[in-house]
């Protein structure tokens, strides 16, 4: 069907990307009557002032069509009347809209439009309607010209040289990227180019748009756009990820692999800004889905590179928690929630994996142990270990750590008595296993406590002066080293040490029972003498070791092979006995089973 050009009414549509410039340039309006309904002007001017672009472009092409008028063969006017407060704010709703259909009725006009929806109305209600449909350019908008392969992000400022970061994670250089700077006009023809192309790009979108602000997805360039009053000058900047690795890449330890795949877990990737979480999470999201699990994730942005089986979600209407409901009825395996950073991201994280949904969790944090924190108080102090399992720190794009966390109801590390016992949280090295941090209620505060030579030294000193009180008048050149909350090696010279240990070490064994501690002797200086031949036999609740008797109210020392195990006191008849159910019965049985038991004297 011929369209009638003689009178054009446009909508907010063909002006925000500037169609209809392009229309006059191209001669095909020649002779036309442009009528601008009014509600198309307050619309546009209501949109500028909450600080959205799309007002700008619309009011700035409306001024540029005046301009071309006089150039051209065309008229351009303003008609109608102004629409109501209610009216905008139902512009959502399509109230503009139909107040656009209505007017080009009432004129005889051709509705222009680039919005489908509204072409669709207009033809359904029998209207003149022109629809040209938003073409997406193949050509790179300026911005993207700025990146190479290694740039990390590029900054661009009104009154100040453009500069960029490139390289990998903890490689990153300032790079500027020329010595001339941005000039306001120039930043914005590349907001312009950057929101036109999100308009008509179906995987590009809006994420945030906020007054003076707005973050844009643009395929992989996350890009956020800000101007006065939020920020002192119009600035944009463009992030986009320099790498795409797999698990493999980052060499994770291979039972923590198959511990996510097996089953659904709590995993939290800590790390500080730059560090290579998202990438990190990324790799997962893809492990996890090529071995078979429903993943999604939960972003805002969303800018994660994964593949197309992995769905992307944002907030709906702005709450994680509406997003959640949804979540759990499509029933994933395991969503990646990037990142979380309010009350209610904690929350949320919490509560779908208490629904039984494995996730893993990005938050920003400088040390790995940092991250755990962040839970405390948002969360139970016995619902963490429910909540997360694991803890992965990156940091320069690598795994620096990872901790495994559990819970078990014992006495702390440094307190003894029983009835201090109560749920202690414990965070291991994942690797070694080896217990690193306790969490625990100390009072009315959950207390996060290092478990380490520092945060024992107290106790040593204690422990060390109790044993230093009590032994010595024998040497008090004594060494002390506190193996454990219950144990106590000391070094002293071999001449003491049968008084020390006393006949059948009844000396020693009071010494313990004082103190509340094992107590291992040892000689100072170990200087292995000649080895001795013995016969050992069991008799009743002791080992009779039997040496020369020409040894006899001597000191010999036990060795597992070359490792020393303790000192004792020989007999007058040349024989040494050790109790069975002593620390150093236990000894000496491993040491006779693997037939590596010595004594030398």
């Amino acid at each position: 069907m011929e369209i009638n050009k003689k009178i054009i009414v446009p909508d907010t549509s063909v002006l925000i990307n500037r169609k209809l410039s392009e229309l006059i340039k191209s001669k095909e309006l020649d002779g036309s009557r442009i009528i601008i309904p009014r509600f198309v002007i307050d619309e546009l001017q209501a949109q500028a002032s909450r600080g959205k672009d799309v007002g700008f472009r619309g009011l700035e092409e409306v001024k540029s069509l005046r301009e071309s008028a006089k150039k051209n063969d065309i008229s351009v006017s303003l008609d109608g009347r102004r629409p109501s407060l209610e009216e905008i704010n139902l512009a959502k709703k399509g109230r503009i809209d139909a107040l656009i259909r209505d007017f080009a009725v009432k004129e005889n006009a051709t509705l222009l439009t680039s919005d489908y929806v509204q072409a669709l109305v207009g033809e359904a209600e029998g209207i003149s309607v022109w629809y040209i449909p938003s073409d997406v350019s193949e050509d790179p908008v300026r911005i993207e010209n700025f990146f190479d392969k290694d740039t990390q992000s590029v900054h661009l400022k009104v009154g100040v040289r453009p500069y960029a970061k490139k390289g990998k994670p903890g490689q990153v250089k300032l790079v500027h990227l020329s010595d001339k700077k941005i000039e306001e006009d120039d930043l914005n023809g590349m907001v312009y180019e950057i929101l036109a192309k999100t308009h008509k790009d179906p995987n590009s979108f809006i994420e945030i748009g906020r007054k003076s602000a707005m973050v844009v997805q643009m395929g992989p360039y996350r890009i956020a756009i800000t101007r006065p009053p939020f920020s002192s000058a119009q600035e944009v900047t463009a992030v986009r990820p320099i790498v795409k690795l797999d698990l493999k890449d980052y060499k994770l330890h291979e039972e923590l692999e198959e511990m996510i795949i097996s089953g659904t877990k709590g995993v939290l990737i800590a790390g500080p800004p730059g560090s290579g979480k998202s990438t990190f999470a990324a790799s997962v999201a893809e492990f996890l889905s090529n071995h078979g699990k429903i993943v999604k994730t939960f972003e805002q942005p969303r800018d994660l590179q994964v593949g197309p089986e992995i769905t992307q979600y944002a907030p709906l209407e702005d709450d994680w928690e509406k997003t959640s409901e949804l979540l759990l009825l499509v029933r994933p395996d395991y969503t990646i929630f990037d990142e979380i950073r309010k009350n209610k991201d904690f929350k949320v994280f919490a509560d779908m994996r208490l629904a039984g949904v494995g996730m893993i969790g990005v938050v920003h944090s400088t040390e790995p142990v940092s991250a755990i924190q962040r839970f405390i108080g948002r969360l139970e102090l016995g619902i963490i270990p429910h909540v997360l399992n694991n803890v992965i720190f990156i940091k320069n794009g690598n795994i620096e750590k990872t901790y495994s966390v559990s819970m078990l109801v014992r006495v702390p590390s440094g307190m003894k008595d029983d009835d201090l016992a109560r749920p202690v949280v414990e965070i291991r090295d994942f690797e070694s296993k080896k217990l690193e941090y306790e969490i625990y209620t100390f009072g009315e505060e959950n207390v996060v406590i290092p478990v380490s030579e520092e945060a024992q030294s107290p106790l040593k000193k204690i422990v060390t002066e109790a044993i230093r009180q009590k032994l010595s008048h024998w040497d008090s050149s004594m060494e002390v080293d506190v193996l454990s909350d219950n144990r106590v090696a000391i070094k002293v010279s071999k001449d003491v040490i049968p008084r020390i240990i006393g006949k059948q070490g009844k000396t020693i064994e009071e010494i313990e029972k004082r103190l509340g501690i094992k107590v291992s002797v040892e000689p100072r200086e170990r200087t292995l003498k000649n080895e001795i031949n013995y016969r050992c036999n069991e008799s009743g609740a002791f080992f009779n070791i039997r040496v020369d008797r020409r040894l006899s109210n001597t000191s010999v020392d036990l060795y597992d092979r070359s490792d020393f195990l303790f000192t004792v006191n020989v007999g007058k008849s040349g024989e040494l006995r050790v109790k069975k159910r002593s620390e150093h019965g236990h000894m000496v049985l491993k040491a006779l089973a693997k037939k590596t038991l010595r004594i030398m004297g």
